[in-house]
């Protein structure tokens, strides 16, 4: 998408409820005034905030899916708590975008924010922080990312003007899920994209652990919808039982069309969130994105309104050893699900039962 339409994201989403229409939410701009200067966003977030207050906050999406969605709202949620009890008010509806995967779309988001003198900007999934933190050079906007699997081989550990909540996932515990349920599981299926950043480390986990147990794993990738479909189809054909898919943004987003051809096929579906069980998956197991929005939509508060400077908040990681169950896929891979949940305890913390929705919050 090479044209910027500039509408509000709230302006948006009335349009499109108005016309009833099922789709990815459509890239959307910086609108409002641009009466504050990058100079005057330095000087808003090296003091106290005073009541009564406006900061204008860039929230940047990276693709319509379940979990950054998820992301996106917990943060702006947070954000209308914080401001009513401090007496500010953060003006992020003006300053939502979301990129739809086109980093020509990223490079002129920024660009409109910073021209636009935004006091921070939040940043979901690791290329969005990446071409944010680009964006922001030479001036003194801070960059708040989410949901960066992994700041440090990024480059955002130790960068100035940038931190944030990674959700860094767990591999082992997720494999250890797999086996408890098929204990004498001889191969396991990795599905995930080779261009996403969020895959690469669990991936590496992932055969570690298989290369240890002496499990066999079967790679299949894809950078689109319909090559995750075929991946799937692929994992299928090789008798695979259970399928392994990380924190991967792509597969996120096919996820409402592969996970009946995996339930069908009598395969489970192993991720590594719960919004991919959500969306149909076998079980999700990691950070709750709710936390994690409101989390770092609490950094963005301590900066805008404490003065802190993102030297001063290094950033956050989550393991709350949260198991997401979809009942409805457990029934249909004939699983009882109270067996299953016996299994799973051992390797978690709590277990949440869902079903599936293609919209949530």
């Amino acid at each position: 998408m090479k044209n910027v339409t500039m509408i509000s994201r709230r302006s948006f989403l009335k349009a499109a409820m108005a016309a009833s229409a099922v789709s990815a939410l459509a890239f959307t701009g910086c609108g409002g005034s641009a009466s504050s200067t990058v100079a005057a966003s330095s000087t808003a977030a090296s003091a106290a905030a005073e009541g009564g207050q406006t900061f204008k906050v860039g929230i940047v999406n990276y693709v319509d899916h379940a979990s950054l969605n998820q992301i996106v709202e917990s943060v702006e949620s947070r954000l209308d708590e914080l401001g009513a009890e401090k007496g500010v008010t953060f003006d992020y509806a003006d300053y939502y975008a979301n990129a739809q995967a086109d980093q020509s779309n990223l490079n002129q988001i920024g660009a409109d924010l910073v021209g636009d003198g935004v006091d921070v900007i939040v940043a979901v999934a690791t290329p969005t922080a990446a071409t944010m933190l680009a964006a922001v050079e030479d001036t003194d906007i801070p960059v708040v990312y989410s949901a960066v699997t992994d700041p440090a081989a990024a480059g955002f550990d130790g960068e100035e003007n940038i931190t944030g909540t990674s959700d860094a996932l767990n591999t082992e515990a997720i494999m250890n899920l797999i086996t408890a349920v098929n204990p004498d599981i001889d191969t396991i299926g990795l599905l995930y994209d080779l261009s996403q950043d969020a895959s690469t480390q669990a991936i590496a986990d992932a055969k570690a652990f298989c290369d240890t147990n002496g499990i066999k794993y079967i790679e299949k990738n894809g950078t689109t919808t319909a090559e995750v479909q075929m991946a799937a189809e692929a994992l299928i054909a090789s008798g695979v039982k259970a399928v392994f898919t990380p924190t991967d943004n792509t597969v996120m987003t096919a996820e409402l069309s592969i996970y009946e051809t995996f339930t069908e096929a009598g395969v489970q579906h192993y991720t590594g969130a719960d919004s991919f069980a959500l969306n149909g998956a076998f079980v999700g197991y990691g950070v709750d994105y709710v936390q994690l929005g409101e989390a770092t939509a609490d950094m963005v508060a301590e900066l805008l309104c404490e003065g802190k400077t993102t030297a001063d908040l290094p950033y956050q990681t989550f393991d709350n050893g949260i198991v997401t169950i979809n009942t409805e896929t457990c029934e249909a891979l004939g699983l009882d699900l109270d067996t299953v949940k016996e299994a799973f305890k051992p390797y978690c913390t709590e277990i949440v039962e869902v079903t599936t929705a293609e919209n949530f919050s």
